[in-house]
């Protein structure tokens, strides 16, 4: 299944192809695609060069912590995730090395997820980002440290048919994309003052 976005100024496609599909096929993710997104990860662009992201990784094939990770999930997550091959939690730090606050921790971790999921769109994978997760359990089970922080989970895989979600998560799965124009978010001047680009 394909739903490019229906631009109103041109993009790259990789971009304009990628999407947030619930519904994934049975394909496994091979490891060697799985790192090239790790990789992509890894060298995202962050503040003062600190990285601070982290990624925990369960593959379908190892039911055990498969099934670990999924339970970190909010119960409607559940619902869909258990179609994908992939399922990752992501991870901030939230100080830098002298322990003082990383206020832009989290967008550092978002700009790492993002080339993750470019990266999977340019191998034909797709990646749904979601901010449904239980950050408490996800400290306990994986024992994060203090000075970290849970931030979202991703499942990964290759799109499947919309037929294997209820009729609810059918009807969002096969409508058309929408985004707010650039009007509303893209100010001059002052804040609410739309730009004329």
């Amino acid at each position: 299944m394909d739903k490019p976005a229906n631009l109103d100024h041109p993009i790259h496609d990789l971009l304009r192809r990628r999407w947030s599909p619930r519904a994934f096929s049975a394909e496994t993710v091979q490891p060697e695609a799985l790192r090239s997104l790790l990789e992509a990860a890894r060298w995202a662009a962050s503040a003062s060069n600190l990285q601070p992201w982290h990624f925990i990784v369960a593959r379908k094939e190892d039911k055990a912590a498969f099934d670990t990770l999924m339970s970190c999930l909010v119960p409607f997550n559940q619902g869909w995730c258990k179609f994908a091959p992939v399922l990752m939690l992501t991870i901030a730090k939230m100080t830098n090395d002298k322990g003082e606050p990383n206020p832009h921790a989290w967008h550092d971790v978002g700009q790492a997820a993002a080339q993750l999921t470019m990266q999977a769109s340019a191998l034909g994978l797709y990646a749904h980002q979601m901010a449904g997760i239980e950050p408490a359990k996800i400290r306990e089970v994986y024992a994060v440290p203090a000075g970290y922080d849970p931030v979202t989970a991703i499942a990964l895989g290759y799109v499947g048919s919309p037929d294997m979600l209820d009729e609810k998560l059918k009807g969002r799965e096969i409508a058309p994309r929408t985004r707010r124009p650039l009007g509303e978010f893209v100010f001059v001047g002052s804040f609410g003052k739309a730009a004329k680009l």
